[in-house]
């Protein structure tokens, strides 16, 4: 499963996270089965973002429509550098 891995400081985590809800990019069109939304402790102006697909073809349009986005974006002091990778799952355990 690939997992489009999104990281970036963010000045108002608050403001950030409306945006986010927004949904500028149709997640859900664009193929992500499922996200979570984390940033790490002690940092609340980091915001990291792991969203889900089936496809690597999937998440490869996904992340070129987000360099698209942020290249708009950027200098609106919503998000600073931002940063997108694709990794895949190789195993998930619960215990």
């Amino acid at each position: 499963m690939p997992v489009l891995r999104i990281e970036h400081p963010v000045p108002d985590f608050d403001a950030w996270k409306k945006t986010f809800d927004s949904d500028p990019l149709d997640r859900k069109g664009s193929g992500v089965r499922r996200y979570r939304v984390m940033r790490p402790a002690g940092d609340p102006n980091h915001a990291i973002v792991d969203l889900e697909f089936d496809t690597m073809a999937e998440a490869e349009a996904l992340l070129a429509a987000l360099h698209n986005l942020w290249g708009r974006v950027q200098g609106e002091g919503l998000i600073g550098a931002p940063q997108g990778r694709i990794i895949e799952v190789v195993e998930t355990t619960e215990l």
